[in-house]
């Protein structure tokens, strides 16, 4: 089986590091025409549209705080205006900030929702209204969280604001099956990224040999790497998922369900 993205133009949220960067990545490995990368941080969001440019796919940032309201449809019309279409849409941008039912505040609520939900819902409107007018279909891929299903005590707003968007990933294929727009989601399990680094070792103070071990109570022996999610995402990208739409992946080591 060959995974293919070729003549494609997708647009990635959360793409200067972690995740989104190496979606962008394997999607320009892919064959991928075009990739709109998005973040806040310019500087680092022009180093990856270069080092992307120069693997041979052309590439475009734009920078954008997903916490604005407006931000998503400035992204979407930035990259039809670079581009002249969005054929793949990636909503791997999120925030992970702690809040429980015990120290939740209203201002947690609504920045977790505002960028892990509402942004995503109407960057989804957005890229569907443009594969809508063109007739030619297209595909949504959601980074959500194995949180969804419940999640630690300390997760309870950012597990409410994935298993929100894990409703709308189904919501949005059913709506839009007939229109041959496929959308779909993961569920991401423990993975080592840049922003867990910083949040496991300095916010929550388990300081640097956090990550050895992290990496020895899972069944595998190490955490996600974040080349293991890009590869399901650009699969789920590609025309080798054939109609599959309305899926949530468990990409997880531990069997959700089962007993411990």
């Amino acid at each position: 089986m060959e995974v293919r993205l070729d003549g494609k133009v997708v647009l990635v949220t959360g793409a200067t590091q972690g995740i989104g960067r190496a979606i962008a990545q394997i999607a320009a490995r892919s064959g991928a025409a075009g990739l709109l990368i998005t973040g806040r941080d310019q500087k680092r969001g022009d180093a990856v549209a270069a080092e992307i440019s120069a693997m041979g796919t052309v590439a475009s940032f734009a920078s954008a705080d997903l916490g604005d309201p407006e931000a998503p449809a400035r992204l979407a019309q930035a990259c039809i205006e670079r581009f002249s279409r969005i054929d793949g849409l990636v909503n791997a941008a999120g925030l992970t900030d702690r809040a429980s039912f015990g120290d939740a505040t209203l201002d947690d609520w609504s920045s977790l929702f505002a960028v892990n939900a509402r942004a995503p819902f109407f960057l989804m409107q957005a890229a569907i209204a443009d594969m809508k007018k063109r007739g030619q279909g297209g595909a949504i891929v959601n980074i959500l969280s194995i949180n969804a299903h419940c999640g630690s005590p300390e997760l309870a707003v950012y597990s409410a604001t994935k298993g929100a968007l894990a409703t709308l990933t189904k919501n949005a294929a059913n709506a839009h099956r007939f229109d041959r727009i496929r959308v779909n989601g993961i569920n991401v399990g423990w993975t080592d990224t840049p922003a867990e680094r910083v949040m496991q070792a300095d916010t929550l103070g388990h300081g640097p040999g956090w990550l050895d071990a992290a990496n020895a109570t899972q069944p595998f022996g190490r955490l996600f790497s974040v080349t293991d999610i890009a590869n399901l995402a650009v699969f789920l990208l590609s025309d080798a998922a054939g109609p599959m739409t309305g899926t949530l992946v468990d990409q997880e080591q531990w069997v959700i369900g089962a007993n411990r």
